[in-house]
């Protein structure tokens, strides 16, 4: 069997690799174009931890098949069957990226997950559909469904693939949203903070994706910057080119980030120094006070939820991120994860921006977030808390995003 390997960073559910896309500034966001090396797939042996997952896959994709094309005739049937074996060449679980080959290459083994799940979903809803229909339709009346809803299967399945990567590979659009706050200083009322989150920028997200992000957070005109964590999914050396138009992110009081999961996967040490000469101010376990029209504002941060299984001195705590802060200061703090709710509102929080969920990325994923997290997007709340949970600006893994946008926050301090 064969094993899916990438040297930045590890895929826990058999994505990955690396990618070799570029752009120029002046190119829309939804933009590849390949630089002068060019990957292709190496087949890379694993006596242990491929085996059950490719069979696993290739049960699927036979599931799929014999649901699917029964009703077909011989023609249609052996179609049908090299399309399900191309589909299960291509996901990456048997191959790395090399930098020797054309950037749809890269692309493509990502888009086939998105496609995969797409189709079995579909096929899924489908069977069901079929349980439905032998006690609504007569005999003939199922007969037809059976072979139209197969076809129903085989048309959805790659347009709605398409019109998700299209919506995925979109600049992320504006979402504003009011946060009432009890007793907030009058200089305070209207403050404005725009929080981008998930980017991700590595195997399929490049600078000219960046950098149309940086221009539409700068034209909001906001008091400060949030970005709450996983800028990045591979290292520094490889991605630094691609993060620098963060150093362009325009603000009264500036930029302020914190460390998510994917830093972590990518060395995290190396991105905060990183992201520090870029100007940004990262909060580990602190917090800063502004000054906004004589009125103080706690803006705190907080490192990763799961930070301390990579290094124990980056234990995510909100209580110490919060100590010596003003007595009476509106206090916003800056988490990755949702989880880190409970925590932030013993302490004391008013308000929790976070990401990490990318609001699920696409259906029917969305349902199954709150299996992880206490919260899944949007504004929610907690005793005295609020928290906010963007949907991510950008993608991991599969550029999808159905009946789930991306977004740059535009949060609007209010009374309340």
């Amino acid at each position: 069997m064969y094993a899916f390997r990438d040297r930045a960073y590890e895929f826990k559910t058999a994505l990955g690799g690396s990618c070799a896309f570029a752009s120029g500034t002046t190119r829309p966001p939804g933009h590849i174009v390949v630089v002068a090396a060019r990957p292709h797939f190496q087949l890379v042996k694993s006596r242990l931890s491929v085996r059950p997952v490719f069979v696993v896959l290739a049960l699927l994709h036979a599931y799929i098949g014999v649901r699917l094309l029964v009703s077909f005739d011989s023609v249609i049937q052996v179609l049908g069957a090299g399309l399900l074996a191309m589909c299960l060449w291509l996901l990456p679980t048997g191959f790395r990226i090399r930098r020797d080959g054309g950037a749809w290459w890269v692309l493509l083994p990502f888009l086939t997950i998105g496609f995969f799940s797409w189709l079995l979903v579909l096929t899924l809803v489908r069977d069901i559909s079929l349980v439905i229909s032998t006690l609504l339709l007569s005999p003939q009346g199922q007969g037809a469904w059976i072979r139209s809803s197969a076809i129903a299967v085989m048309v959805l399945t790659p347009v709605i693939t398409l019109v998700g990567f299209f919506i995925a590979r979109r600049v992320a659009p504006v979402v504003d949203v009011e946060v009432p706050l009890a007793d907030l200083p009058p200089q305070l009322e209207g403050f404005t903070i725009a929080q981008i989150s998930d980017i991700h920028v590595g195997p399929t997200i490049k600078r000219n994706f960046v950098e149309a992000i940086v221009d539409r957070v700068n034209r909001l005109g906001a008091d400060m910057v949030a970005i709450t964590g996983d800028v990045v999914d591979g290292s520094v050396r490889e991605l630094a080119h691609h993060t620098e138009p963060l150093g362009r992110l325009e603000s009264r009081h500036g930029t302020y980030i914190v460390t998510g999961n994917h830093e972590y996967y990518s060395g995290a040490h190396a991105w905060i120094h990183e992201l520090r000469r870029l100007g940004t101010r990262v909060l580990m376990n602190e917090h800063v006070v502004l000054d906004h029209d004589g009125a103080k504002l706690a803006v705190a941060g907080v490192t990763d939820y799961s930070a301390h299984h990579f290094d124990p001195s980056h234990k995510s705590d909100p209580h110490a991120a919060l100590k010596g802060a003003p007595t009476g200061a509106p206090k916003v703090l800056l988490a990755h994860q949702p989880r880190s709710a409970s925590s932030a509102a013993d302490a004391g929080y008013d308000l929790q921006l976070s990401g990490h969920t990318h609001g699920g990325q696409f259906w029917p994923w969305n349902l199954f977030v709150r299996l992880q997290q206490p919260f899944t997007a949007g504004l929610n709340r907690l005793g005295g808390m609020w928290i906010y949970i963007n949907r991510g600006t950008g993608y991991w893994g599969p550029p999808m995003r159905f009946g789930v946008s991306s977004e740059i926050t535009r949060i609007r301090l209010v009374r309340g």
